[in-house]
């Protein structure tokens, strides 16, 4: 597919379709804006389409262009890629002859998208050049027609087409009793609340919440827009936009919502936090609802807790034996600080609660410090923070000093009070369970010391340090094996021996989609793991404030495996792919 190589001035005039008075008016726009970008001068002062412009670049760079108004897309491209991946980095799979894939990119210096289609297809890709507009159209037209089996990750066509009738229902029932009312959209507090307390209004809120748990969603965004009433649902850490609800429904069934999650539905101006408890299919629910207000209304946000999901044990989140084997080694321990990092939403919680209830027996007393309580445990005092009563994270923990406690958690160390407090319990004899904000485990003393935390302290109660990422699991009922040259997963942590072949060829597994998986080819979550023990070198290192690089090649020469080679692991055993491993390890630089 090798082309020609012509400048894009060149090219354009050579055409016909740029005459010289027009370059030259090009070029003094330019000179007097100093926008570089001359193919947009073109394009703005109507002497060239957009069109004309990209195909110019694609003949400059010696590389295929594509019209997509005027291409087919094959199925067996865009099968072999998720659809997460051509919307993020505006790219469209066009082809597939054998293992090479033709992919219509928006920018072909995105070296990230290649890899990681590359990554997801197991395909040499061939990239081309296609207009940003076009390739957003055919990526909206090959995924949303597409069955749950294609596309690989198209999440929003398959919800939709997975609601239940009752949903539908709830909404066209309820949008004949809002025009019924005539209420507009900015109607006022009386009628919003009579319109809320409506059947029809009830039916599409609690059909909302069912239909989210059904999906096994952990948040619902209900998000004002101009025209309409976006549901986007996050299901296995990822937003999926679930439908749209007509702009006349959106004061009554926020209105709605609020009123479940006792807030003040008069109050529209200010953030507001509420609760809403939900029983289905024999399970408890707690949802945590948030409100804020945004210039098309106010956007709620409802995070679905599962009650029962904090008793699934340390086995089953994604610990390696030799991992879970050392941490329960390490919290079995009657003194010391162990902490959890990572991201928001990356597990720490819930691997401190699953800690919690295997340390759970009558002769321990647990107390908890949470901002705010997420899961109440049977036979553990938990409090929750309440600042307007003056109840902090530090005044909880002095308190606790004097319950005679055996083990504290405190769900988040954020300030150098609690820090503190939190050390001197652990000096005492107590074992401490904590969580920080840290990107992987060696940051987390660095992070301590930058609170104020004196290094001598760290070292002397910190004994582990976990830092944990969540992953999609690949769906166990379509995931395909395709086999990558090793080359690939060096990136991962993946070991070269001496004269080992680059070009050997390993299997791993890809997401395709189904009806189990409702077409993403994910089910579920795994945990990706890094565990670094605190020794005495490394407790020497941080004493002397040694830099983060010597401490985690310390760790890692006691041990520690990385974030990305535990993932590698789990790619390796076909329990997740190589771009979802790249989604929530990976940062830019690294």
């Amino acid at each position: 597919m090798a082309m020609t190589r012509m400048p894009m001035v060149q090219y354009l005039v050579q055409k016909g379709l740029l005459a010289k008075e027009q370059l030259d008016e090009a070029l003094k726009v330019q000179q007097q804006t100093k926008n570089p970008d001359l193919g947009r001068i073109l394009v703005e002062l109507n002497f060239v389409g957009e069109r004309e412009v990209v195909e110019a670049r694609a003949q400059e760079a010696g590389m295929p262009f594509v019209d997509l108004d005027r291409t087919e897309i094959e199925t067996s491209a865009t099968n072999v890629v998720p659809e997460r991946i051509a919307k993020l980095h505006t790219v469209i799979p066009v082809k597939k002859e054998g293992m090479q894939l033709l992919l219509a990119m928006a920018n072909p210096r995105n070296i990230q998208a290649l890899d990681d289609v590359k990554l997801a297809s197991g395909c040499r890709v061939v990239p081309a050049m296609a207009v940003p507009g076009a390739i957003e159209d055919a990526i909206r037209k090959s995924y949303a027609g597409s069955s749950p089996a294609a596309g690989g990750g198209g999440g929003a066509a398959a919800l939709q087409s997975n609601f239940t009738a009752d949903i539908r229902q709830a909404i066209a029932t309820a949008g004949v009793a809002a025009s019924v009312n005539q209420l507009p959209d900015e109607a006022v507090d009386d009628g919003d609340e009579q319109m809320a307390d409506q059947a029809p209004i009830i039916r599409l809120a609690n059909a909302l919440i069912q239909q989210a748990i059904v999906d096994r969603a952990s948040d619902i965004h209900v998000e004002p827009q101009q025209r309409h009433l976006r549901i986007r649902y996050r299901i296995d850490g990822v937003l999926m936009e679930a439908m749209t609800v007509p702009k006349n429904l959106q004061a009554p069934l926020i209105s709605r919502l609020k009123i479940m999650a006792d807030m003040n539905i008069a109050e529209r101006r200010v953030p507001q936090d509420g609760r809403i408890e939900v029983r289905t299919n024999q399970k408890d629910f707690d949802l945590r609802v948030s409100a804020i207000p945004t210039p098309f209304g106010e956007k709620i946000v409802m995070r679905i807790l599962d009650k029962s999901s904090i008793m699934i044990g340390l086995n089953k989140l994604g610990f390696t034996e030799e991992n879970q084997a050392i941490i329960e080694e390490l919290t079995s321990q009657p003194n010391g600080m162990f902490l959890c990092t990572g991201p928001t939403g990356s597990g720490k919680t819930t691997t401190q609660y699953s800690v919690l209830n295997k340390l759970n027996t009558i002769g321990v007393n647990i107390l908890t410090v949470e901002d705010p309580i997420e899961y109440q445990l049977g036979g553990i005092a938990q409090v929750g923070v309440n600042r307007k009563a003056g109840l902090s994270f530090a005044t909880a923990l002095r308190a606790f000093l004097r319950q005679d406690p055996d083990i504290i958690m405190v769900g988040e160390m954020r300030d150098l009070e609690t820090a503190e407090i939190a050390i001197e319990s652990s000096l005492t004899g107590h074992l401490v369970l904590s969580t920080l904000h840290t990107n992987d485990a060696p940051s987390a003393t660095l992070r301590m010391i930058d609170m104020g935390v004196e290094p001598y302290l760290i070292a002397a109660t910190v004994i582990g340090v976990l830092a944990q990422r969540l992953a999609r699991r690949l769906c166990p009922n379509c995931k395909e094996p395709y086999e990558i040259p090793v080359s690939d997963l060096v990136r991962f942590g993946m070991k070269m021996e001496a004269g080992d072949d680059m070009d050997r060829l390993v299997q791993i597994y890809r997401p395709v989609g189904c009806d189990n998986c409702r077409g993403t080819g994910y089910r579920g979550r795994t945990g990706i793991h890094e565990l670094m023990l605190v020794n005495d070198e490394i407790a020497e290192m941080v004493v002397r404030r040694a830099p983060l690089a010597d401490i985690r090649d310390a760790a890692k020469a006691n041990g520690m495996k990385e974030l990305k080679e535990d993932g590698l692991g789990k790619v390796l055993a076909g329990v997740t792919d190589p771009a979802e491993v790249r989604r929530v390890v990976f940062t830019a630089g690294h």
